[in-house]
């Protein structure tokens, strides 16, 4: 009887050891694990850590290159949502797994939404390419344009010259005679009572039809002007006001006109190198030297 109950103590004791060294494998096994999670959700943990603060230096980039304002704010507030959540996640505990997975999952909604952006971005940015494109397209095409527009315009402005030079008329064949009392040539410049002027409008048919206004001017050796007048006798010539000697009505058409008027004189006259200048339309149509002696 008592090696029975010997033997069933030794047995028992035998069972509690073993169940002792059982239970002390799992705990040091169980340790051992959950020091192997704990050392794998603090990677984890820094390596969300890093990725959050990668994706808020991207939200950096992005914004430097575009300039839409509407989703310079849109990036902003995304950049915001990440800076919170890295510092949510600075704050979690590496054995809060819940935690980390819910930021895990954040950071992929996060991710989502910047590919959505990078794609959005792309676009605009290609959008604006073709837009510069198109501008610096239509700008070339408007600057040849507006070359081409200032040429004609040059071109016309100087054909519009042509044709008023051309429309222009013109006195030729101008000569002067000293006349005396008897109406003949004098010869000595005491002698002179009157200026007889002859000259030729020539043949123009680009000249205007119809009445003109002949100036004749008389201009002696000191550059004054022979003028019955000079108060009232005036015309208009390259902008300011002209005295003048003779004034003349003709009636114009086309044709060569031969034109003589005459000047009375009744001033001194004195001996040198005169001048006779011819107006009309506003243009010195002709000019001649004549001498008195």
């Amino acid at each position: 009887m008592n090696n029975l109950n010997t033997k069933w103590i030794y047995a028992a004791g035998a069972l509690l050891v073993g169940l002792l060294v059982l239970v002390t494998v799992l705990l040091v096994s169980e340790k051992q694990v959950n020091y192997e999670l704990t050392q794998e959700f603090q990677l984890e943990k820094e390596d969300l850590e890093n990725q959050y603060t990668d994706f808020s230096k991207q939200y950096d980039e992005l914004r430097t290159t575009i300039a839409n304002d509407s989703l310079q704010v849109l990036l902003e507030q995304e950049q915001l949502k990440t800076q919170r959540l890295l510092e949510e996640l600075r704050t979690v505990k590496s054995t809060n797994a819940t935690e980390i997975r819910r930021l895990k999952k954040e950071l992929a909604t996060l991710r989502k939404v910047m590919v959505g952006y990078i794609n959005q971005i792309d676009s605009l940015n290609r959008l604006t390419a073709q837009q510069k494109e198109i501008i610096a397209d239509v700008t070339q095409k408007f600057n040849r344009a507006s070359q081409q527009i200032s040429t004609l315009t040059e071109e016309k402005r100087n054909l519009d010259k042509k044709v008023t030079l051309a429309a222009q008329l013109d006195a030729t064949a101008i000569s002067v005679q000293p006349r005396n009392k008897n109406k003949k040539t004098a010869k000595r410049v005491k002698d002179v009572v009157q200026l007889k002027v002859d000259f030729t409008i020539a043949k123009n048919i680009t000249a205007e039809n119809g009445e003109r206004i002949i100036y004749v001017n008389i201009v002696k050796p000191d550059n004054s002007i022979l003028t019955q007048d000079e108060a009232n006798n005036h015309f208009t010539y390259e902008n300011r006001q002209l005295p003048y000697s003779i004034k003349k009505y003709i009636e114009y058409n086309g044709e060569e006109q031969a034109v003589t008027v005459y000047w009375d004189v009744k001033e001194f006259l004195f001996a040198g190198t005169y001048r006779l200048d011819i107006f009309a339309d506003g243009n010195l149509i002709g000019s001649q030297s004549f001498t008195l002696k």
